[in-house]
């Protein structure tokens, strides 16, 4: 087919190329499924907004309603948002509209991954989150498998990755964006590097920092996964940073230290903001922090979840990262072995994504023991065996648990106990 691949609107052979029938049958069931959850959704928020309304005390277990009343609302938004996009997402798949298909499944990655945030704030971690982790999983595997764009591009890779990285790393530019745009390759392999590089960094940048500032000579253990040395903040924040200055790593110092101090700062409220009301957890408190005498102005207007010197110090970092430190790792990743990486990272990935998950658990776990519910799943009574309080306030010496500041709503079991 003699046609512009890159152009959009021209219709390719993998566009025309009908979809196995088992993506259609599936598609079938987003539209029945949307059908049939917009009511059940409908009454089943209505209910827990009617409760938080007439019986805040008997449902909530924070101190104040209006918090899980405002979140409930959002929840049935974006509930709505989505079955309404499973039909037309189905509709789609039926009539072998692939690039239709897929555009609607990167807008329903981004509204499931919002419903599963929520769902943690109403009703923690539990078996309520599978429905929503399937269809995630479904979803980013439709949308590679059905945008004809990933099905060329994988094609290519696997004809020319081999060739281009070898000439890559013979020219010193393995890992860089090759356009010129940025400065480093935005792919699933250097990003994850990043992250677990910067989350042991910072963990080890943070409790020098207690022990010479905050605490001197007290050592404190600021780690914040259940296992491992890693703050997972920092490396989340620094992919946050290589993906917003990876195309400013050329321009004015000035504007990277900004955008750095805004990123960084509004990251560290959207964090602590989140495990506050998802499970209590407060890991850092700048109330007490002080500007020319006077208390810090965005420490007060972020209840303490961020200052004005951490802003800087975000700053600091995200100039130091994209100038100096990110060519640095880049070739430290790039010394991982042709035969090892790909097979090595996706061992390590799986193993992070277990230690995410164990932490949340264990978080949800310690949070329903502070609040006074005893265990009642055979998940609780693990964790309250093996990671019980003592373990917890030692493993994670920077938190507490204040229930009062969440905004979770008891379930029928917890309410009748």
């Amino acid at each position: 087919m003699a046609r512009n691949m890159l152009d959009t609107k021209i219709v390719t052979e993998s566009e025309i190329r009908e979809l196995p029938l088992f993506i259609k049958i599936y598609g079938g069931l987003c539209i029945a499924s949307g059908v049939i959850s917009i009511p059940v959704y409908l009454m089943f928020f209505g209910y827990i907004a009617q409760q938080l309304i007439q019986n805040p005390d008997t449902v909530t277990i924070g101190a104040n309603p209006l918090v899980a009343l405002a979140i409930a609302i959002v929840g049935i938004s974006f509930a709505v948002l989505d079955t309404v996009g499973l039909i037309v997402f189905g509709i789609s798949l039926i009539k072998n509209r692939r690039r239709h298909a897929a555009r609607w499944s990167y807008a329903l990655i981004v509204v499931t991954i919002i419903q599963i945030i929520i769902d943690m704030m109403l009703s923690g971690i539990g078996s309520h989150l599978i429905r929503p982790a399937v269809q995630l999983a479904i979803l980013i595997a439709l949308s590679i498998t059905v945008d004809p764009s990933l099905r060329q591009e994988r094609e290519l890779q696997r004809r020319l990755r081999n060739m281009i990285n070898r000439e890559a790393a013979r020219d010193a530019m393995l890992g860089r964006d090759e356009t010129g745009e940025g400065f480093i390759r935005l792919n699933f392999f250097n990003l994850f590097w990043v992250f677990v590089a910067c989350s042991v960094i910072g963990l080890v940048l943070e409790t020098i920092w207690h022990m010479v500032v905050v605490e001197p000579g007290v050592y404190q253990d600021r780690a914040g996964l259940l296992f491992g040395p890693f703050s997972p903040i920092y490396g989340f924040g620094a992919l946050l940073m290589t993906v917003a200055l990876n195309r400013f790593y050329k321009k004015n110092p000035i504007i990277i230290f900004m955008v750095s101090a805004c990123i960084g700062a509004l990251f560290e409220v959207a964090v602590a903001w989140f495990l506050q009301i998802s499970f209590g957890v407060v890991a850092w408190d700048y109330n007490h922090m002080r500007l020319f005498g006077m208390p810090d102005p965005i420490a007060v207007l972020f209840g303490g979840r961020t200052c004005t010197m951490f802003a800087g110090i975000w700053g600091c970092l995200g100039l130091a990262w994209i100038r100096v430190l990110l060519p640095r790792l880049l070739k430290l990743i790039n010394r991982i072995p042709w035969t090892w990486r790909y097979s090595l990272t996706s061992i390590c990935t799986l193993l992070m994504l277990i230690d995410g998950v164990m932490t949340l658990q264990s978080l949800d776990c310690w949070f329903e023991r502070v609040s006074g519910l005893t265990p009642q799943t055979h998940v609780e009574q693990f964790y309250a065996a093996h990671f019980d309080d003592d373990y917890m306030q030692h493993r994670f010496q920077s938190m507490t648990i204040t229930p009062q500041d969440t905004s979770r709503v008891l379930s029928a079991e917890d309410s009748a106990a």
